[in-house]
């Protein structure tokens, strides 16, 4: 099985992205959540060419990726999942939550670490939000992400399907928390309590500083509540909220070029945690 994972990982990744994706994104149409300030064939041709950019730099970057290394892993009998004797299925789910934990880490410290906020901000710069946002990180952060992640997995050991599905898990959830869709309030609630939904998720994307550092989740939302980084809603509400960051507001700041090189441009202490020399002007109506 493991080999026939590795021969058709692409194809299998590729069936759930374009299925999720399609799927997304006639829900926004149908039911959008907000609606969008900025032109959409602008924003998806910058937001879908940096997918594909980082796809190649990815595939030059590094000699293989997860699911690969995960293959390579467990050949050399690495990992603390190979020390022990686990069923094969709690091993797949603690591989899975324990990865999406690192995930989760990861994402404070690009907050945390003004060097690495550097890169991340430009998935922040977004001036809406939908699920093409979701994809939208600069080719340096995703080189940084991918070698932690292969660090996590040589110290995990997970086992090769527990990669891929995480790996599909996080790509499809990652464009419905993004997405500009509307769920019933009640069923948002209820999905929460387990999985991050794109209420839960947009405020990180506010404007408020204090806001963008809240809910760090991707997946399982229980990372934030078990760390006091939970907020439940944006203080101005879903519809009146700003999405972006203070020092990029102008559509340019949302080309590709731009977006490139925004890690370079001006200070790092705006919005990195602890280190935030901006706080939202009060409210005076």
């Amino acid at each position: 099985m493991e080999q026939t994972i590795l021969d058709n990982e692409i194809a299998i990744r590729l069936l759930f992205f374009f299925g999720i994706f399609a799927l997304i994104g006639i829900w926004e149409v149908i039911a959008p959540r907000r609606a969008l300030t900025m032109s959409k064939a602008v924003r998806w041709a910058s937001n879908i060419g940096i997918v594909v950019l980082n796809s190649v730099v990815l595939r030059l970057a590094f000699p293989v990726v997860a699911v690969g290394f995960a293959a390579y892993v467990n050949q050399q009998g690495w990992g603390i999942l190979n020390q022990f004797e686990i069923h094969p299925l709690l091993a797949i789910l603690i591989a899975i939550v324990a990865l999406d934990f690192a995930i989760w880490l990861q994402h404070v410290m690009v907050h945390a670490i003004p060097l690495f906020w550097r890169l991340h901000r430009m998935h922040h710069a977004d001036l809406d939000y939908d699920l093409t946002t979701g994809a939208r990180f600069h080719p340096l952060e995703i080189m940084l992400s991918m070698g932690i992640k292969l660090g996590v997995i040589m110290l995990l050991g997970p086992a090769v399907v527990a990669v891929l599905i995480f790996e599909v898990i996080l790509n499809a959830l990652a464009m419905f928390n993004h997405g500009n869709i509307r769920l019933p309030l009640a069923l948002d609630r209820v999905l929460r309590l387990a999985i991050v939904t794109p209420d839960m998720h947009r405020v990180h994307h506010s404007v408020q500083d204090d806001e963008t550092n809240s809910n760090f989740g991707f997946n399982l939302s229980i990372w934030d509540r078990i760390f006091g980084t939970y907020k439940a809603q944006p203080d101005l509400g879903h519809e009146k909220m700003i999405i972006g960051l203070n020092r990029f507001r102008e559509p340019r700041d949302n080309t590709l070029p731009r977006m490139l090189v925004q890690p370079f441009i001006g200070k790092a202490d705006d919005y990195a945690i602890n280190r935030r020399s901006w706080k939202q002007p009060e409210d005076k109506n």
